[in-house]
């Protein structure tokens, strides 16, 4: 990745809509994206949102950018998976000081 600093953008959306935000990223210039399967645990579990439960399962993408493509695949991202709604996701970004195995 030369020797710009890449960076880490981790989303956690709700179980089934990874793939439309993974689709998101990548026409945002992403080159790729890695989901997993997760359980989350909180406030929100216990009280639920507008008087529903909701789910703990989650799916969690993570996807290495070089610094030009951070902020499209960001805003892209975050459009995509509605994360300014209450109980839809959340995102974060991590800028990583070294990544290897990924083309430049």
């Amino acid at each position: 990745m030369s020797d710009e600093k890449p960076s880490l953008i981790t989303c956690v959306v709700q179980r089934g809509e990874a793939d439309k935000v993974v689709d998101a990223a990548l026409d945002a210039g992403a080159e790729g994206a890695t989901i997993y399967f997760g359980r989350g645990r909180g406030v929100r579990e216990r009280m639920g949102f507008l008087g529903r439960f909701i789910k703990p399962e989650k799916e969690v993408i993570l996807i290495i950018t070089r610094q030009d493509q951070t902020d499209a695949v960001f805003d892209a991202v975050q459009k995509t998976a509605k994360l300014t709604e209450a109980g839809k996701g959340f995102a974060f970004l991590h800028k990583l000081d070294r990544a290897i195995g990924f083309v430049a």
